[in-house]
């Protein structure tokens, strides 16, 4: 029996989820099922959150894996902390070199677009510093998993099915060969049902696990990354590894209708969603389904993404100042630039990413808001020979202009598309949220803050409710449920409006409330496999 048609018309509603004692939501069910049950052998929401994000690079290979970036907001012991584990570009490539090979643009595929990667060192520095249970604990459920395979659920079939049409159209070196070895055994992506597994992968984790992650930064895993570079002609190595430590950090925030609104500052584009929300503050929005809604919506975020692509870089290369830029003067600037027309912002295009968002929550107040990826699908297409590591290619978000604050250079941070979100009230914890997507990620981030404050909604009504996504000038994608009349609103206002056939376009999201008297409030993403497991 084949199972092809699985999720071909858009998901059915969900209902949100109740709990008391913890609850782990993620994109793929058997992820959440892993962190509840290390929050019920007595860890703690990091040691889900942690168990969750391992076991996502085996179950959901689509979207992230080990060799890729990760971010992470923890509140614990009422206080919220910062994660940045992203990495840097390789010491020895630069944009002046790119431009001399004929390069405008960084590429998609191969060794150009692969900066170091930060997941396995978020996991152990979160575990390290916030974990109840031992480190090595955290990843046997992800082992499994890899070693003794899983059934590929529905929409992780279809993208999977999407990345192998494309990898075969664009990666025909030699070096490719070992991603299809990995993630096309049979040919082609497995189907909803088939029993996929990767001992490399297994192995791989084994190795994290058991030295901390040191292996893969500074011991035989990075001496692997480093020889097949060497052979392939990569930029990566091993000391370029060893050099990298994931950075805590200090979250933003601006206040939002009396809710305090957080993401990590730069170089991740959080503060394009507080920017846009700065915008918007100074609206009174009196129904969610209005065409006036959507419109101030979509322009608010559409300034925001002006300043955030012309300004976001590694921190140590931004000229423009975070504070002034979230600031309500500034805020007031740019929301007396838009009008009841569609704008041209020409701040360029952005693309469709692969990524996962997970969020967890235990009985003891602590949450966390954390996000991976591999960038673009399964990343570079590069697979590290014997290890089942896939190693991501967010590089492809520099710039190679030269002067531009976001430039390729040796050991900067890239422009980064992946950003959790968190939100609280009079200084305590309402909870984390997140839509993964690339530069979806801003816009979902916007949109869920808006549904639950401007409109009531609970954590599943907000995920499930109609999106809209811009994306470049003045055009804009709207989901199918949205009204005819809206839509023709929209396009008399000047907006260039498409109507996608595909749901996963629109990003993919998790989101955990927790109420006034404890109890935990968790929705799910209906445009994908997730689920929220429940204590």
């Amino acid at each position: 029996m084949r199972f092809d048609s699985l999720y071909s018309e858009y998901p059915t509603r969900r209902s949100a989820v109740f709990g008391k004692k913890g609850m782990v939501c993620t994109s793929q069910p058997l992820a959440a099922q892993a962190g509840l049950d290390i929050l019920k052998r007595g860890g703690n929401a990091v040691d889900a959150a942690v168990a969750a994000a391992a076991c996502l690079t085996v179950v959901e290979p689509t979207s992230n894996g080990i060799g890729g970036d990760a971010f992470a907001l923890v509140w614990m012991k009422e206080r919220l902390h910062g994660l940045n584990a992203s990495g840097p570009a390789p010491a020895g490539i630069d944009a002046e070199a790119l431009r001399a090979m004929g390069y405008s643009n960084v590429p998609q595929y191969g060794w150009i677009p692969v900066t170091v990667p930060g997941a396995p060192s978020a996991w152990a520095a979160l575990s390290k510093r916030f974990g109840r249970l031992p480190f090595e604990e955290l990843l046997k459920p992800a082992i499994g998993y890899a070693e003794e395979g899983f059934p590929v659920s529905p929409v992780v079939s279809r993208l999977w099915d999407r990345a192998f049409g494309e990898s075969c159209e664009h990666m025909k070196d030699d070096f490719f060969r070992h991603w299809f070895e990995t993630f096309a055994p049979e040919g082609r992506a497995p189907r909803a049902g088939e029993v996929w597994s990767s001992a490399d992968h297994g192995r791989t984790l084994r190795r994290i696990a058991e030295s901390g992650g040191e292996d893969f930064y500074r011991g035989g895993l990075a001496e692997e990354i480093d020889s097949f570079s060497r052979a392939a002609g990569g930029f990566i190595r091993k000391e370029d590894l060893a050099q990298y430590q994931p950075q805590w950090t200090d979250p933003i925030s601006v206040n939002y209708r009396g809710y305090d609104v957080w993401e990590l500052p730069p170089n991740g584009h959080g503060m394009v969603a507080l920017m846009a929300l700065n915008i918007l503050n100074g609206y009174d929005f009196t129904g969610r389904e209005r065409e006036d809604t959507y419109h101030y919506q979509i322009e608010a975020l559409k300034s925001a993404f002006a300043d955030g692509l012309a300004h976001i870089a590694d921190p140590g290369y931004m000229e423009a100042d975070v504070a002034a830029m979230l600031s309500e003067t500034y805020a007031d600037q740019r929301r007396s630039l838009i009008s009841d027309r569609a704008a041209e912002p020409c701040p360029g295009k952005p693309e469709q990413g692969g990524t996962v968002y997970l969020c967890t929550a235990d009985g003891d107040g602590n949450m966390v808001s954390y996000i991976q990826s591999n960038y673009m699908g399964f990343g570079s297409g590069l697979v590290v020979p014997g290890t089942g590591i896939a190693l991501h290619n967010r590089g492809c978000n520099f710039s190679l202009k030269e002067g531009h604050p976001n430039c390729l250079a040796p050991g900067k941070r890239p422009y980064h598309t992946i950003i959790p979100g968190f939100m609280t009230r009079d200084g305590k914890a309402v909870g984390p949220f997140g839509v993964m997507g690339g530069f979806m990620q801003p816009q979902g981030h916007v949109q869920m803050v808006m549904n639950a404050v401007d409109f009531h909604m609970d954590p599943q009504e907000a995920l499930s409710a109609p999106r809209w996504q811009w994306t470049e000038g003045r055009r804009v994608a709207i989901e199918r449920e949205v009204s005819p009349a809206i839509v023709e609103g929209l396009i008399r206002r000047g907006h260039q409006v498409t109507i996608p056939t595909d749901f996963t376009d629109f990003g993919r999201g998790q989101i955990i409330w927790r109420t006034e008297n404890g109890v935990l409030v968790g929705g799910s993403e209906p445009r994908t496999d997730g689920v929220v497991a429940a204590w």
